[in-house]
């Protein structure tokens, strides 16, 4: 195998596990500082009518885990917007698969290279690896054309198994946390009711202010935890899709090398 270039980017374990405990943090912060803040509620310790912060505030404690998770998504979410643009290089994929294809059949190979370098991206690594195994294949008398193809093959599978993982990297935290946020607000939603309907049997007349606190309870938690469920799935199904767009211009890309071998045969 040759030496092979690989794009780095986006968080490592331990970077990524920092950023969620951040982001808790900050949930946390949020929710006791910002939302709970004296000047959203009244007297009575209330929220003030037409006060949304104070709203969310009588979440209860289902939402600063819920705005945790929210900031979660976005954060992680601007690190793969981040890591997939740098993968991605330089200029558009198709203009440079059409000059690579064009150098690649004229025998350009240092050209190719060369492209490869400026490019800068994913698929220019693995196009490198896969012209510099050409390259190096091409005039070894040696070996016949079904083990160059076979040699080159091999070539283009390691160096694409090198970049995928960085690509998909950390999307199974936004895919998690999509999912958590729905399931994290139905608990919300269901302890919000659970007080609801105890304000409503208390004996006597049901205590007005505790039903209204339930039940504000359960509809914010439903509504954070739906936006935060939103958010993250849109941003997974989004990079997914890049990552796919990527893959493919990999396996064109590959499929070019193989056929120019072929066509010299």
């Amino acid at each position: 195998m040759s030496n092979q270039k690989t794009t780095s980017g986006g968080f490592n374990f331990m970077t990524a596990l920092l950023a969620i405990v951040i982001c808790t943090v900050i949930g946390i912060l949020i929710y006791l500082f910002v939302l709970g803040a004296p000047g959203n509620f009244d007297a009575e310790g209330h929220p003030k009518q037409g006060n949304y912060l104070g709203m969310m505030h009588a979440g209860g404690f289902i939402v600063p885990i819920l705005m945790a998770i929210f900031m979660i998504i976005v954060t992680f979410s601007i690190e793969r917007l981040l890591t997939i643009a740098k993968a991605k290089g330089k200029g558009k994929a198709d203009v440079f698969l059409r000059n690579i294809k064009s150098l690649i059949a004229n025998g350009q190979f240092e050209e190719a290279i060369a492209a490869c370098d400026k490019q800068q991206g994913s698929l220019a690594n693995v196009v490198r690896s896969g012209i510099e195994k050409l390259q190096s294949v091409h005039s070894d008398t040696s070996l016949d054309n079904e083990q160059k193809i076979e040699a080159i093959q091999k070539e283009l599978e390691e160096a694409t198994s090198l970049e995928l993982p960085m690509l998909s990297k950390n999307l199974s935290i936004i895919s998690t946390c999509a999912t958590i946020a729905t399931l994290w607000g139905l608990i919300g939603t269901v302890l919000g009711m659970i007080r609801s309907f105890a304000a409503m049997s208390a004996a006597g007349s049901p205590d007005t202010a505790a039903l209204a606190t339930g039940i504000s309870e359960a509809l914010i938690n439903t509504a954070i935890g739906i936006i935060g469920s939103v958010v993250g799935i849109i941003a997974y199904n989004y990079f997914s899709s890049r990552v796919d767009a990527i893959t493919y211009s990999m396996d064109e890309a590959g499929f070019s090398i193989l056929h120019s071998l072929k066509a010299s045969k």
